[in-house]
């Protein structure tokens, strides 16, 4: 038996003593489990054995562990860089609560716990970007929300860390993210930066307030071409108690060209916290919403086949490893 196959309630991870598996991914388990030696409940995230086999996966894992040990703040998940361990895993703070995206399985979310939900993450934001990462993958099922409301930003997975080495192209494939929260330069194939996050944070109180996405489609690649090609239902349609202001910081921040999108999340977070202070514009978007455009067949396969590139590369690489 491996030692993959031999983690079960009550076995023994050095100090940590296995209490269930949570969750699980393509890359790791996430088992609750506690320290043996102040009882306290942590999280032991355990990479798959085909994971470690494979340096390109097994390096992304590594530069996850490293990103969260770096990272300090109330409103981010912990991971404790601690003693010598056995085998390579992450130790992690147990979070409290349920997944935003569990929240909003639930319908809209009122307007004040919205707000107090996006701040909390713009607070995050601000103090990852501050240190050079970018999560990359800003999603709802990326936000844990405990019963006051004090959320915790999870999954470093694909996060760009700029003090360590570059990702190499083979892993550029991670930086997709995942459609109906991508920014439109990345959906370009360019690298996402601190405004891509910005970009999804748009998209997920978009989401809050309206009980709905700002861009659909039949497949990911149609989610993907119509934040391309078309605007969303303005917020203040989809549900009529959005303030115009409200809705014009949503709009500075799902802007499709990154240069007119909010720089920082501070700048997102000062005009969410003081709203009288935002000016209204006069846009496109709330005029021509109502005109769907046509999708474009050759400049979406030119898309597609960009964001492929790096996963053929990927897959022939883990090919010729498996071979070797």
């Amino acid at each position: 038996m491996s030692f993959y196959d031999s983690l079960e309630p009550g076995s023994q991870v050095d100090y940590y003593k296995i209490q269930a598996p949570v969750a699980r991914s393509g890359m790791a388990t996430i088992y609750r489990a506690t320290d043996t030696r102040d009882n306290r409940t942590v999280a032991l995230k355990i990479p798959h054995p085909d994971v470690e086999a494979d340096p390109v996966f097994f390096d992304r894992f590594k530069r996850e562990a490293g990103i969260g040990e770096r990272l300090n703040h109330p409103n981010v998940m912990r991971v404790y860089n601690s003693e010598k361990r056995s085998r390579v895993y992450m130790v992690m703070e147990w979070c409290e609560g349920r997944l935003l995206r569990r929240i909003l399985e639930e319908g809209r979310i009122p307007q004040e716990r919205a707000l107090r939900i996006a701040t909390q993450v713009l607070q995050a934001l601000d103090y990852i970007h501050a240190n050079g990462v970018v999560h990359r993958d800003l999603k709802p099922e990326n936000v844990m929300v405990d019963d006051d409301d004090h959320i915790k930003l999870i999954d470093f997975g694909i996060a760009s860390d700029a003090s360590a080495r570059r990702l190499t192209y083979a892993n550029f494939n991670a930086g997709l993210g995942t459609p109906d929260y991508i920014s439109p330069e990345q959906v370009k194939g360019k690298r996402g930066d601190a405004r891509s996050d910005i970009y999804a944070m748009g998209v997920i109180l978009y989401e809050m307030l309206t009980g709905k996405l700002p861009f659909t489609g039949p497949s990911p690649l149609a989610v993907m071409n119509d934040r391309l090609l078309n605007h969303p239902i303005p917020p203040r349609v989809a549900d009529a108690s959005v303030s115009p202001q409200l809705q014009e910081i949503i709009y500075r921040a799902l802007e499709r060209d990154p240069r007119n999108r909010y720089t920082h999340a501070q700048e997102f977070l000062r005009d969410l916290e003081n709203p009288a202070q935002v000016g209204v514009e006069d846009r496109v978007e709330l005029r021509d919403w109502q005109k769907r455009k046509a999708q474009l067949p050759r400049k979406i396969l030119y898309y597609a086949a960009l964001a492929l590139i790096p996963v053929v590369i990927l897959l022939l690489m883990v090919l010729i490893a498996r071979h070797a």
